[in-house]
């Protein structure tokens, strides 16, 4: 008994876990985002009828409670429209409200788009961000693209349709050569996995854009350590010994991740002029 959250397939309906199944079969009431996505998904799957409940962000207040009163007595299977629930939808809600009635909740393993995607797209996910939709407005998606561009960790990012080109192309502009991932229709027929820059993805990009999407933004690469004063006057010190020029000193060691062209030739002049005293 109680609250079970249950995901579903993405597209591909052989991703169902055995689990979904047993709950979907033997549970009492199917609370959905959209029932008619959940009834369609039911036949698909070849499971009885079942008594479905719609519970989207305009009639969480009014159903939470009757919701919460059948998972006390029995099992209310929760689902999204694919993927986990709770994710991008209002399903947390009721998590937390059953959690305070005292009402158990499970959750199942299963699908999950961002988790795909972000494997897929091969960056380096010891750590990485999921940041949900990318804000709508151009000011705040803006904003928002800048920020995960500073992290040294890889955003993960849902997108619609009507708003991946916009998106990428800001990107295209903040960060022309930050590597990016874009996972559309993931397991569906006609899935498109596309990776490289901003501009180069969105030139990949099939039109018109449908789908569902998923983009993946790399990391920021970390900044190159800086040799150490000791460091710079030693290699400095070893080019004079040599006999080399000031104005080949800086050229050299600037080439060589030592610092600024400027900086290091003032640099070699003192060291120069020390030398001569």
């Amino acid at each position: 008994m109680g609250l079970v959250l249950v995901p579903t397939p993405l597209g591909n309906l052989r991703d169902v876990t055995l689990r979904a199944l047993d709950v979907l079969r033997d549970c009492d009431l199917v609370v959905a985002e959209d029932t008619r996505v959940a009834r369609r998904l039911l036949a698909a799957l070849g499971l009885p009828k079942k008594t479905l409940w719609s519970y989207r962000e305009q009639n969480a207040a009014a159903v939470t409670a009757g919701i919460l009163e059948r998972a006390r007595g029995g099992t209310v299977a929760l689902v999204s429209d694919a993927g986990t629930p709770g994710i991008s939808d209002p399903g947390r809600d009721l998590v937390l409200a059953a959690r305070a009635a005292g009402v158990a909740v499970e959750a199942l393993p299963g699908p999950s788009a961002f988790v795909s995607a972000a494997v897929l797209s091969g960056f380096e996910l010891h750590g990485f961000s999921f940041e949900g939709f990318v804000p709508r407005a151009k000011g705040e998606r803006e904003r928002a693209l800048r920020a995960a561009l500073e992290r040294a960790t890889a955003s993960v990012w849902y997108e619609t349709p009507s708003r991946i080109v916009q998106t990428l192309e800001v990107l295209a502009s903040l960060a022309p050569e930050r590597p990016v991932f874009v996972a559309r229709e993931l397991t569906k027929l006609y899935e498109q996995q596309l990776a490289g820059t901003p501009a180069g993805v969105l030139a990949q990009l099939d039109r018109p854009v449908r789908g569902e999407l998923v983009i993946v933004v790399s990391g920021a690469a970390p900044a190159p350590l800086q040799p150490s004063q000791v460091e710079t006057d030693r290699e400095i010190d070893h080019a004079l010994a040599a006999g080399a020029s000031v104005p080949q000193i800086a050229r050299d060691l600037a080439r060589r991740g030592f610092g600024a062209r400027a900086e290091l030739y003032r640099r070699a002049s003192q060291r120069r002029a020390t030398r001569e005293l």
